[in-house]
């Protein structure tokens, strides 16, 4: 394959050059020859613009985007430029604007690179496009910051904060600190342990007028996140206990009800009696309304050989039904505290634990009528760390895991091609 001048210099799409000639280099390598266009460049030292010519600097490589199959290397000696203000009139190199100075490929072929990195990994990615994978690192160092840059965010309003381990069984937890920043969520934090010295630290480490802007912080019941945020926050934002942990906690209690049920039963029950019960325990996972009338008829039966687990069962649906209330906070008290009542009068035990968790952060719990707001982005993006470092086959430094998140939930609007 042939390319004249001319075509070749409009399919690099590249300012300010010119080509010289192509040479065809082993495993269909194009070699492009190319010369700046562009003349002066700013010192190095002073910044001032210079245009008295030195001569030319060494030869530089660089990769570029591939064209019909080929891979394609610029071939370039940039222009030198002497000052004449600065003391011993120093050289500078001209720098033009598609490559980064000490870079060996183009920004085109970065961009290019950062979308193939979403969703992969560097050993991918490294062998798909022949390139190795520290180039590839230093192209996300480049690119991809390890931390947040906090000027870049207006506000934050709803906090969201938990903890994934990065090896299971190990207990090597990270804690995952996220927002929602302009309807795009955005990981503001990782954190090698989740004492409540660190995540204080964290959160005091936010600047002031981004403090400012917090509403609410979204959490488990885990006391070192709420008690570091109760320190640095205090009574103006809202800790808000996470209702699907809360609710996790009382399913539990009917869950350990229907094992010790179902235990007592078998006793009592013919072999033939509990086939016909199969599967029962999923539907004691469901609300009622959920199920169809044949798995209705099953609880039923299932009831009137255990009343108490029917009023287990019945008093995790009430307190759904609080949840699913549109309830100011005052009203959520109160709709709470009828249930505790309910609870112990009827003795139910299997909930015992729940109504202990259920005193100590009665405020942070019912903290989710004010503005219903849940943890529910932060599990989401649990799970999408965890496809990461599974992907990955773990990624112990947190800067390089904190840019291959951002680069994942962020990507595609940074670096990708608008679409009509």
């Amino acid at each position: 394959m042939t390319f004249d001048k001319e075509t070749l210099q409009t399919l690099l799409n590249l300012p300010d050059i010119a080509v010289d000639r192509v040479v065809l280099g082993e495993r269909k390598t194009l070699k492009v020859y190319v010369h700046s266009t562009l003349e002066g460049t700013n010192c190095h030292r002073c910044g001032r613009p210079i245009d008295h010519e030195y001569g030319h600097g060494q030869e530089i490589e660089l990769r570029h985007l591939p064209l019909f199959a080929y891979t394609v290397v610029l071939i370039l000696r940039p222009k030198r430029y002497q000052c004449h203000f600065c003391e011993g009139r120093p050289t500078t190199s001209q720098t033009l604007s598609w490559y980064t100075r000490r870079s060996r490929v183009t920004k085109a072929f970065e961009q290019q690179m950062l979308l193939e990195l979403i969703n992969s990994t560097l050993e991918d990615v490294s062998r798909k496009h022949a390139i190795g994978v520290d180039a590839l690192q230093g192209i996300l160092d480049r690119n991809m910051a390890c931390d947040v840059d906090w000027n870049a965010i207006e506000r934050l309003e709803v906090i969201g904060i938990d903890e994934i381990a990065l090896k299971k069984g190990h207990r090597d937890f990270v804690v995952v600190i996220s927002a929602y920043i302009n309807e795009t969520l955005h990981v503001i934090g990782l954190l090698g342990d989740r004492t409540k010295a660190s995540v204080q630290e964290f959160f005091l480490s936010i600047p002031k007028r981004l403090r400012r802007t917090v509403q609410s912080v979204c959490s488990d019941l885990y006391q070192g996140f709420i008690g570091a945020a109760k320190a640095v926050f205090g009574k103006r934002v809202h800790i808000c206990a996470d209702r699907f942990h809360v609710a996790k906690l009382y399913r539990n209690g009917l869950e350990n009800l229907r094992k010790s049920e179902w235990k007592r039963l078998c006793h009592i029950l013919s072999e033939e009696e509990r086939k016909s019960f199969k599967n029962v325990h999923w539907l004691l996972r469901q609300r009622r309304a959920d199920l169809n009338a044949d798995e209705r008829r099953m609880l039923n039966r299932l009831f009137r050989y255990s009343p108490k687990l029917q009023e287990a069962y019945e008093a995790c649906e009430s307190l759904t039904a609080i949840y699913e209330s549109r309830l100011s906070k005052g009203q959520g008290k109160r709709k709470l505290r009828g249930w505790m009542e309910r609870v112990t009068n009827r003795k139910l035990s299997c909930f015992d634990s729940f109504l202990g968790t259920l005193n100590t952060h009665f405020e942070e719990v019912t903290n989710y009528f004010i503005g219903r707001h849940t943890s529910g982005f932060v599990e989401g993006l649990n799970n999408k760390i965890k496809v990461i470092k599974r992907r990955c086959y773990g990624i112990t430094n947190l800067g390089h895991l904190y840019q291959r998140i951002c680069l994942d939930l962020n990507g595609y609007d940074r670096f990708g091609v608008d679409t009509l």
